[in-house]
């Protein structure tokens, strides 16, 4: 059992003593700068904390507003509502359009739907993701 633990320990020390060493700050802005050590990254963050140029957590850019935002108040939704309830033009809960069942089987094959979806997406047909009419 000690055996394996020193042979273990030894293999381990000959890699680490061969593999090349990988410096851990590789991204810099400029390419062909030398990467900026850890205590000059958090000198020049300092630095920049200090003359105020960092943005305070959560006071970056706002997100943007949703389009679909309604143009009525809470009250004037809730009014309307009621006149629609007293003039009839409200459907029970449950009793509203059904959504359609899947029929189970497709006419196509899954070569045949790939290749409209190709076809599709050349055309500019496609709806980017979460732009569809249900993301409202």
């Amino acid at each position: 059992m000690v055996s394996k633990i020193v042979s273990a320990t030894a293999l381990f020390a000959v890699i680490a003593a061969t593999a090349p060493s990988v410096p851990a700050q590789t991204a810099t802005t400029d390419p062909g700068a030398a990467p900026v050590s850890r205590e000059q990254r958090k000198a020049d963050t300092a630095a920049a904390n200090k003359a105020g140029e960092l943005t305070p957590a959560g006071q970056g850019p706002a997100a943007p507003n949703p389009t679909g935002k309604s143009d009525l108040t809470r009250d004037q939704r809730k009014a309307q509502a009621k006149a629609d309830e007293k003039a009839g033009n409200m459907v029970a809960a449950g009793q509203g359009p059904v959504a359609p069942t899947p029929t189970g089987k497709s006419s196509m094959t899954r070569e045949q739907r790939k290749a409209q979806a190709k076809a599709d997406e050349k055309a500019g047909k496609m709806v980017p993701a979460g732009e569809g009419a249900g993301n409202r």
